[in-house]
């Protein structure tokens, strides 16, 4: 599937594995999420379909109610999600979501 990054924070963060960018420098220090960002970016790549995501129950791929967008979770024992946005020609990534209380926060 065709990725697409709108925020060029992501895109860097996945080509480099490092980002300049505030929003992201901490998760920058933990190269265990950066290898986990880079391996679901490199699997939602690998995906015919977006519906493909649920067979990997560690991602935690849902539709989300309220918003026009799904999301992924990088980490299984961590809070943060990727937010992205479908289309029929690939997957718009927007946000990557650090503070969120969805899950709720088990750290």
């Amino acid at each position: 599937m065709n990725v697409i990054f709108k925020d060029d924070a992501l895109r860097e963060l996945y080509e480099k594995g490092k980002t300049k960018d505030s929003r992201y420098k901490k998760l920058c220090r933990n190269k265990g999420f950066i290898d986990n960002y880079i391996g679901v970016i490199d699997l939602m790549v690998s995906v015919e379909r977006t519906d493909d995501l649920r067979a990997y129950s560690y991602l935690h791929y849902e539709k989300l109610r309220y918003r026009p967008e799904s999301s992924v979770r990088i980490d299984n024992r961590r809070v943060e999600r990727l937010l992205f946005t479908e289309h029929e020609d690939g997957i718009e990534v927007r946000l990557l979501e650090i503070d969120s209380n969805h899950y709720g926060n088990k750290r």
